[in-house]
């Protein structure tokens, strides 16, 4: 198996649900040796949480859990109890880095603070991922993908103006921006602390990551500063020049652009030339108008209608349109250019066998991207850390199970 970037990178996982998880998959992948240290008996609350293999509800086919722990190893442990503490004392001084995701006032109160663990191990540098951070009158308050959304100010600009404002889907964007902006500052306070060979405590808040994010926020927090204007949301029925927005085809939907300048390809796309010149909708104003419109579509949606989306697209694209489809999974899991990137990997896993995840988020023939094991099942690896690497016996094990600590 190739040298990776991270191979030599040591991490214990203390993170759960989604963005945390989300960082050290990140790290894991790229190498890094991850140990999830996972609360007895339930582990990661991501264990329960779907979609399931089969719709069957199982704390080793959550595909959740599945795709956000891939390359990690798991060992159960309980650190509200005094030994179990102890255990984690031991675990931390011989790692690079630590990343918990609990409310700020969790690891202080198990005596686990970034200060009584840099006594330990001097050179560890920790990450914690919490809904406001560390400090502040909100870092003690609950959150969710929800409320960063709304709190972060991007919910104010979509929906209905007239109505309340809306998240887009049923996803969980912010969460996985934040475990992504938790990996890049990891790895800066990682290579920072090998420089200043002191360890550091990196404190990553997920309304922050959503304040700060790009999603539509960087407009309107310069248009507020510059004239204190508040971005409306848009109205739906505002009149475009089209073809432009989501139509329907043979099997699905596909969106177009290509209203304005981009109007002669509309022409070349439909076989119709003459469309080009028409001046019913050969210019801005004639875009406008409602009968326009309605000539327009009686021609545009029969021609939707007898092509696929893939065969939309690819006239389009060929023409010169602003195109693409709206692809379902399935879609996505057989697309020719997915495949010839060969994006997908399949990884075999010991209770739901071999399934296709999704693959590498960026390529670079230096820094690998690899599959070295499965998402672990819960405690998989008691015995590799606690007796290989912490010299216990099978038999302290029995104990340490016996009385709850692992």
């Amino acid at each position: 198996m190739p040298e990776q970037a991270l191979s030599d990178v040591r991490i214990l996982d203390l993170t759960w649900h989604i963005s945390g998880p989300y960082c050290t998959k990140l790290l894991a992948d790229y190498g890094a040796d991850v140990i999830k240290v996972e609360r007895p008996p339930e582990g990661d609350p991501a264990r329960c949480l779907g979609p399931f293999l089969k719709d069957d509800p199982h704390p080793e086919k959550s595909g959740l859990f599945l795709h956000l722990n891939t390359n990690k190893r798991s060992v159960t442990l309980n650190l509200k109890t005094a030994t179990g503490r102890d255990i984690f004392r031991e675990l931390v001084k011989d790692v690079d880095i630590l990343v918990e995701s609990f409310s700020p006032r969790v690891m202080p109160s198990l005596g686990l603070d970034y200060k009584a663990l840099q006594s330990i191990n001097p050179m560890l540098v920790m990450t914690s991922v919490s809904n406001f951070g560390q400090t502040g009158p909100y870092r003690d308050f609950k959150a969710s993908e929800l409320v960063a959304f709304g709190m972060g100010g991007a919910m104010n600009s979509i929906g209905l103006p007239e109505r309340e404002p809306l998240k887009k889907g049923t996803g969980t964007p912010v969460l996985f921006s934040v475990g992504t902006m938790a990996a890049v500052a990891t790895m800066m306070a990682f290579y920072s602390a090998e420089i200043q060979s002191k360890g550091q405590h990196v404190d990553v808040s997920l309304f922050e990551s959503q304040l700060g994010s790009i999603d539509r926020r960087m407009s309107q927090l310069i248009a507020y500063q510059y004239n204190s204007e508040v971005t409306p949301r848009a109205d739906p029925n505002v009149r475009r020049g089209f073809p432009f927005g989501i139509y329907p085809c043979q099997d699905g939907h596909w969106e177009i652009a290509a209203a304005g300048s981009q109007w002669p390809a509309v022409g070349k796309m439909m076989g119709m030339p003459e469309l080009t010149d028409d001046p019913r909708f050969n210019t801005p104003i004639a875009q406008l108008l409602s009968d326009s419109r309605g000539e327009f579509e009686a021609m545009f949606i029969p021609w939707c209608f007898e092509h696929t989306k893939r065969e939309c697209v690819t006239i389009g694209q060929e023409s010169g349109a602003l195109c693409g489809p709206l692809n379902t999974t399935k879609d996505l899991l057989s697309d020719t250019h997915f495949k010839a990137r060969e994006y997908w990997a399949e990884i075999d896993h010991p209770v739901v066998g071999k399934v296709t995840y999704p693959g590498a988020p960026f390529r670079s023939e230096q820094i690998p991207w690899l599959v070295r094991r499965s998402a672990p099942l819960l405690g998989q690896h008691n015995e590799d850390i606690y007796c290989d690497r912490l010299g216990y016996s099978k038999q302290d094990l029995v104990k340490l199970r016996e009385a709850g600590v692992i």
